[in-house]
């Protein structure tokens, strides 16, 4: 399997469960994404689980629907909890099917020492 890469089971991002992997020079996770059904509209539109060291399956992070402010057009992002890990997830460069998603990773903006 690709890295950095989630694959949904169709098309239908906000509705379909997902498998991927993503790696950084701090962690190496397999994850599976599943649906959220929840009223909340704070809520992510998934949970991601991935397992522990000892191979329990747990809830790690979310994945939530966004909105480009100039746009307008929907986008995704994905968080990692314990590794203070964000990302947007994008088409995968060539990639022609919407269900395989990029992990594209980002992060909080550095501080300049003063």
């Amino acid at each position: 399997m690709n890295t950095n890469i989630i694959k949904f089971h169709n098309d239908n991002i906000e509705t379909s469960k997902g498998t991927g992997s993503i790696s950084t020079l701090t962690f190496d996770v397999d994850v599976t994404i599943e649906p959220n059904n929840s009223d909340n509209p704070m809520a992510p539109t998934h949970r991601v689980f991935a397992r522990s060291p000892r191979g329990k399956l747990i809830e790690c992070g979310g994945v939530w629907k966004k909105q480009n402010q100039e746009t307008g057009a929907d986008y995704f992002t994905l968080s990692i909890r314990d590794y203070g890990f964000n990302a947007n997830l994008g088409k995968a460069a060539g990639q022609d099917e919407d269900s395989v998603q990029a992990v594209i990773p980002w992060g909080p903006e550095r501080k300049e020492a003063a």
